[in-house]
């Protein structure tokens, strides 16, 4: 693949969004829609690589090189359409040869597959300027695409100006284009904003490049591959879309879900082969999953490592930093954060495990908690393997509980407990023979009194 260089416009304030938010920042499957964008982009190797942003727009130029590092901020200080732009971009670009994507930030689902194809489609069509169309279910409002008898592009009606019979054309522009280097920087500054808006459309580079008997065609891609998103309804569409996307990939790869549209996957959720995944399971950034866990309904999980044939939930939250060991359990109502679960522990009920080790085959008691915050600073919890923690008790931050040792439930540990001792830290119990039937008649006396 020849040189290839990226624009991608990231100037649009979001104001159908309703939000202080850059509309490009807001995210899809737990990433912003211009980190897809440059994801998807990246497969290319862009060199350079241009975002047009809004000025001071520090968070948009920080998503840019999050995703994209190297790559290149430039302000549009004036939004007068999308060819101008690309006009900020142009002096970026003042040495480059090759083929010139132009991308938009709030086009998230655009495939790295589909991109290759358009500048694949440049060098063996001969082409001069590739357009990324689609076939809409509905072309209303969209631009139509103008074929001559060879199937070249020749120019794209908006609907505006479209007579009846185009109107009735379904192939529509995405917006997407490949165009040559030097094409573009020829046709750029001939863009005139003589029309209603008084703006300069990138749109009009295919009428004045076929004027020029420049080749132009076009490659076809899924139409929800290229929806837009402007407005909060339009955000909701595209995360739909994505996320069936990511389902259907993990489910190819070997994942059972039991009701997939129930759970939610975000961009690089790792689900192995034979994992089971129940209902209403939400997965945020960073987790990985192996092969043949379980995660049980209504879990939580992000940024957390789980091993293989691990059982997760029902009702679990896995936090940031969670690594779950080989055939580890963690049950109804646990929360696990920044803590190893070493390989065939349990932690069934009702617990809060966070910065700890919970070494192997050792067992959490219902209502244990480990005591790691103490106002300013955390502080960590050791248990050791094949530990016995009853219930109800709390482990108070810092402490050691050895190998094999045992907590009474109901205690309060404050020191390090000794491998293969038992450690209790709880007040005696004293029973008051006949008490409960004195208090009783006592209270009734009293509320007799009050009546």
């Amino acid at each position: 693949m020849h040189a290839v260089a990226i624009v991608v416009l990231a100037a649009g304030l979001g104001t159908r969004m309703k939000s202080r938010r850059p509309k490009v920042l807001h995210a899809i499957a737990g990433r912003a829609m211009l980190g897809h964008v440059l994801d998807a982009a990246a497969a290319l190797e862009p060199n350079p690589a241009v975002v047009v942003t809004a000025p001071d727009a520090p968070e948009v130029q920080a998503e840019a090189q999050r995703w994209l590092p190297g790559a290149i901020t430039v302000a549009q200080k004036e939004r007068l359409g999308t060819a101008h732009a690309v006009m900020q971009a142009l002096p970026e670009l003042a040495h480059f040869e090759g083929t010139v994507l132009v991308l938009y930030g709030d086009v998230p689902l655009v495939r790295s597959e589909t991109l290759k194809r358009l500048v694949q489609a440049r060098k063996e069509q001969g082409a001069d300027l590739v357009i990324l169309a689609f076939t809409a279910a509905d072309p209303t409002g969209y631009g139509r695409l103008l074929l001559n008898d060879q199937g070249d592009v020749t120019g794209i009606r908006e609907e505006v100006d479209a007579t009846d019979e185009e109107k009735k054309i379904r192939l529509c522009n995405s917006g997407i284009i490949a165009i040559d280097a030097d094409l573009l920087r020829a046709l750029l500054p001939r863009v005139s904003n003589d029309n209603a808006k008084g703006e300069y459309y990138l749109t009009d580079l295919v009428a004045m490049a076929a004027a020029e008997g420049r080749k132009v065609v076009h490659v076809l891609c899924d139409e929800e591959e290229v929806m837009g998103v402007n407005d909060r309804v339009q955000l909701a569409a595209a995360e739909a879309a994505m996320q069936n996307r990511l389902r259907l990939q993990a489910m190819r790869d070997g994942a059972t879900f039991q009701d997939p549209t129930s759970v939610f996957l975000s961009f690089d959720t790792k689900l192995a082969p034979d994992v089971v995944i129940e209902p209403w399971v939400w997965f945020g950034p960073g987790v990985t999953v192996g092969e043949g866990a379980v995660i049980r309904a209504h879990s939580h999980i992000e940024q957390a490592t789980i091993a293989p044939h691990a059982m997760i939930g029902p009702f679990a939250r896995l936090r940031p930093g969670a690594e779950i060991a080989t055939g580890a359990k963690i049950g109804n109502f646990v929360e696990v954060k920044k803590a190893t679960v070493e390989e065939g522990a349990k932690v069934n009920h009702f617990t809060y495990i966070g910065d700890a080790r919970v070494g192997a085959r050792a067992n959490i008691g219902a209502g244990t908690i480990t005591c790691n915050y103490d106002g300013f600073s955390k502080h960590f919890t050791d248990i050791g393997a094949e530990a016995f923690i009853g219930s109800n008790s709390s482990l108070v931050a810092p402490v050691k509980i050895g190998r094999g040792a045992y907590v009474g439930s109901g205690s309060v540990i404050t020191e390090d407990v000794p491998e293969e001792a038992l450690a209790l830290a709880r007040a005696r119990q004293v029973n008051k023979p006949g008490w409960a039937r004195r208090f009783r008649e006592k209270m009734r006396a009293l509320a007799r009194k009050t009546s």
